[in-house]
């Protein structure tokens, strides 16, 4: 989704949008590296290699025996939420500096069904990684899969709580920050992974 919103940002031809273009790559170089440490850490503790299998195999002996490890994944992977969706601190898409904007600036030019599919792309890229930290982070496996979906929905929405309080407690970073925070949440994750290849 990001290589052809960058495209169509640049296919513009706007110069706003070629910068948010460039920042989006970069922010999503700096942020990739934790998400994949992050996954390689409970892909190597559940012995799963689909996201399906490790979510699935996540329970409450994985953290009692890898809690530490989960939790920083679980921090580390709340900062990449943050950051590829575009919300406070890392972005802010409500304000009216189009120089300070990261994603948003991308589709200031776009209106219609273009922009109906960047904003559906956007949402469900919030899902998918909302779904994932509360399939880390809330170990509900009981079989019954009323009672795991309901769980699930539960944990999809106590991280959009999250999510609405530190956006509303916490101000937007200075531009020059986000890449140290960014760097911060891979040096989580592969702590993580050498916990658990210890």
């Amino acid at each position: 989704m990001r290589f052809f919103t960058v495209l169509a940002a640049l296919d513009t031809g706007s110069s706003f949008e070629g910068m948010g273009a460039s920042r989006e790559v970069l922010f999503a170089a700096l942020a990739e590296p934790a998400l994949f440490l992050g996954l390689a850490t409970v892909a190597h503790q559940t012995g799963s290699l689909s996201l399906s299998g490790m979510i699935a195999a996540v329970g409450t002996e994985t953290w009692s025996s890898a809690g530490p490890a989960l939790g920083l994944v679980a921090a580390a992977l709340g900062v990449v939420l943050l950051a590829e969706n575009s919300r406070i601190p890392i972005d802010d898409p409500e304000t009216h500096l189009e120089l300070t904007m990261i994603h948003e600036v991308m589709v200031l030019d776009h209106g219609g069904p273009d922009l109906a599919f960047v904003l559906f792309g956007a949402a469900l890229k919030l899902w998918v990684l909302s779904a994932l930290l509360a399939g880390l982070v809330i170990p509900v496996r009981t079989g019954e899969p009323l009672i795991d979906a309901a769980a699930g929905l539960a944990g999809v929405f106590g991280t959009a709580v999250l999510i609405g309080a530190v956006e509303s407690t916490r101000a937007r970073l200075r531009l020059a920050r986000v890449p140290k925070v960014l760097v911060g949440a891979t040096a989580l994750s592969a702590l993580a992974l050498v916990l658990v290849l210890r």
